[in-house]
C-alpha cells in the first residue's frame, strides 16, 4: 500500500507533535500472511476508504475493519463441515461474545460471498460445540480436550472442563450467540448452520438460563478466584450475593468479565429476552421446530414482565431510567460499563428502538457524571468500568455513542477523539488513559477494531457529508 506523508498539524489530541509527518501506510499483515480473505470485503474496504475525507481516519479504518479477518481466524473442518475458531487477539481464546461480535461488521456482505457464507457456518458451528461442552463458560480453547492455557484460570474453584479456557458465567455469553443466528439467518436465508446440534446448543442455553433464574433453588454453578482483586471472584462460597427469585436470571459476571455486584444483570436481561426471541424466529423458519422456538418465546416473556417490574428505578431527576443491576429486594446500581451489551449499547443490539424515551434517558444519564464510570480528561471522555481502573476510557463507548447519535457536532467530535488517541498505532484499544491516550492497554483487541470498522460504514451510510470531510 502507498505510504501517505501529511505535514503540519494532524490531531487535536494523542500528544503528537505539530509540524510531525505521519507515514499512512497499511498496517495490514502481508496479503500472504492473512488469516482469511474474502474478495467482498476487500471491495468495501476500498469502496468506504475512498469517501472518507479524512486521511487519518481512513488510513485507521483500513487498518481497522478487516482485523478480525486478517489476524484471528482459523479455518479447518469438523465431521466435513466448516469450522471457524475466531481468538479475540491477543488472548489466543475464543469467547462466545467477541467472537460473535468480531464477524457482524461483515454479515451485510455475506448473502453475496460464499467466503464468508463459509465463515459464518463455521463459527455457528463451533460455537454450538462449545456451548455443549460447558453452557456456563465463556471462553474456550481451539482443542475441545484441551485443558486451560489462561493462567489466571488454572486454579479457578469450578467445574473446568477440557476444552473450556475460562469458567465464568455471563448471560450475555449465550445472548450472542443466538443474536449472531438471527442476524445470519435474516441476512442470507441460509439454514445450513442450523442443524440438529445448534438446536441442541440452543436448548442447552435456555436449560442454563432457566437454572440461572434459580426458582427452585441456586443450581449448580459456582466460582472463586485466588486473587487480589475482588472483581475476579465471587462471595458467599462462589455463589455470588442473595437474591429474591423473581424471574430475572442471574449474571454472575459483567461482559467485561468482572463481577456483578448485583446478580440481576438488567443489560444482559434485556438482551436475553430479544435474542431469544430472535432465536426462536431462526429455530421456526430455519428448522420448522416449534417446540424450541416455543421454550425460547415462553422465557422471553417472563423476562420482559419481571423486567418492567424490577428492572427500572428513578434515575437523578425522579424519571425512571434503566438498572444496570438490581437484586429482587430493591437494591440497584445505577452505572454504565463500556462493554456490550450495556446499557448505553441496547439500540445498537436492536433490543430497544433508537427513539425509545426510557432508553434515551438512560443513555443520556450514562454518558454524564451520573455514571460512576464516565471519565474526562484532557485527551477525550467516555465510559470506562472496574476491569482496567479509574480513569480509563474505552474506545468501544466513544464508537457505541456515534453510533447512538444523530447529532452531526457529537459525531464528529467522537470522531476527532477515536483518531486522537490511538496512540499514533493506527488501531483501537481496550482503554487509553483520559489524560495520556499512549497509556493504553492491549494493542491487538479485534472487537475493538471491527466496531470502529463498524461505525464508519454506518456513518458512510448515515452521515456521508460528515465522512467526507477532512477532521484536520
Amino acid at each position: 500500500m502507498i505510504a501517505i506523508g501529511i505535514g503540519g498539524a494532524i490531531g487535536l489530541m494523542g500528544g503528537r507533535t505539530a509540524n510531525a509527518v505521519v507515514s499512512y501506510t497499511s498496517h495490514r499483515p502481508a496479503p500472504g500472511d492473512r488469516r482469511f480473505v474474502s474478495p467482498a470485503v476487500e471491495a468495501e474496504i476500498a469502496r468506504v476508504t475512498a469517501a472518507i475525507g479524512d486521511p487519518e481516519l481512513a488510513w485507521i479504518f483500513g487498518n481497522c475493519y478487516p482485523n478480525t479477518l486478517d489476524t484471528t481466524v482459523e479455518m479447518s473442518t469438523v465431521d466435513g463441515k466448516p469450522d471457524a475458531f475466531i481468538i479475540t487477539g491477543d488472548i489466543p481464546c475464543l469467547w462466545l461474545r467477541d467472537s460473535s461480535a468480531q464477524v457482524l461488521p461483515y454479515l451485510h456482505l455475506a448473502r453475496d460471498d460464499e467466503a464468508l457464507r463459509t465463515l459464518f457456518r463455521g463459527l455457528i458451528a463451533r460455537q454450538a460445540r462449545c456451548i455443549l461442552i460447558d453452557p456456563y463458560a465463556n471462553a474456550f480453547m481451539r482443542d475441545p480436550t484441551a485443558k486451560t492455557d489462561l493462567v489466571w484460570a488454572r486454579n479457578d474453584l469450578t467445574e473446568m472442563k477440557p476444552g473450556v479456557a475460562e469458567r465464568k458465567w455471563e448471560l450475555d455469553s449465550l445472548c450472542w450467540p443466538m443474536h449472531l443466528a438471527q442476524r445470519y439467518w435474516n441476512a442470507t436465508k441460509d439454514a445450513a448452520p442450523f442443524d440438529e446440534p445448534w438446536a441442541q446448543a440452543m436448548r442447552a442455553a435456555i436449560r442454563t438460563m432457566r437454572e440461572q433464574q434459580r426458582i427452585d433453588g441456586p443450581g449448580p454453578y459456582s466460582f472463586q478466584r485466588n486473587g487480589a482483586s475482588a472483581t475476579e471472584t465471587l462471595v458467599l462460597s462462589g455463589m455470588g450475593a442473595p437474591t429474591r427469585q423473581v424471574g430475572l436470571i442471574h449474571s454472575m459476571f459483567r461482559p467485561s468479565d468482572d463481577a456483578c455486584t448485583y446478580p440481576f444483570l438488567i443489560p444482559s436481561n434485556i438482551f436475553a429476552a430479544s435474542a431469544l426471541r430472535g432465536m426462536a424466529q431462526v429455530a421456526g423458519e430455519a428448522r420448522g421446530d416449534a417446540e424450541l422456538a416455543s421454550l425460547a418465546t415462553t422465557l422471553a416473556a417472563e423476562l420482559e414482565v419481571a423486567l418492567r417490574r424490577y428492572g427500572r428505578k428513578p434515575g437523578p431527576d425522579g424519571k425512571p431510567v434503566w438498572a444496570y443491576e438490581v437484586d429482587g429486594f430493591g437494591n440497584a446500581l445505577l452505572m454504565d460499563d463500556a462493554n456490550i451489551p450495556g446499557l448505553s449499547s441496547l439500540a445498537y443490539l436492536g433490543c430497544v428502538p433508537r427513539d425509545d424515551v426510557l432508553w434515551r434517558r438512560t443513555q443520556a444519564m450514562c454518558w454524564s457524571g451520573h455514571n460512576p464510570y464516565f471519565f474526562r480528561g484532557k485527551e477525550g471522555e467516555g465510559i470506562g468500568g472496574p476491569h482496567v481502573g479509574l480513569g480509563m476510557i474505552w474506545p468501544m463507548s466513544i464508537i457505541m455513542h456515534a453510533l447512538n447519535s444523530d447529532s452531526d457536532a457529537v459525531i464528529r467530535h467522537c470522531l476527532l477523539m477515536l483518531k486522537g488517541t490511538d496512540a499514533g498505532t493506527g488501531f483501537m484499544h481496550e482503554a487509553f488513559q483520559a489524560d495520556d491516550p499512549l497509556r493504553y492497554t492491549r494493542s491487538w483487541f479485534a472487537w475493538a477494531n471491527g466496531l470502529f470498522g463498524e461505525l464508519m460504514l454506518d456513518l458512510a451510510r448515515r452521515k456521508p457529508a460528515i465522512v467526507a470531510r477532512s477532521l484536520l
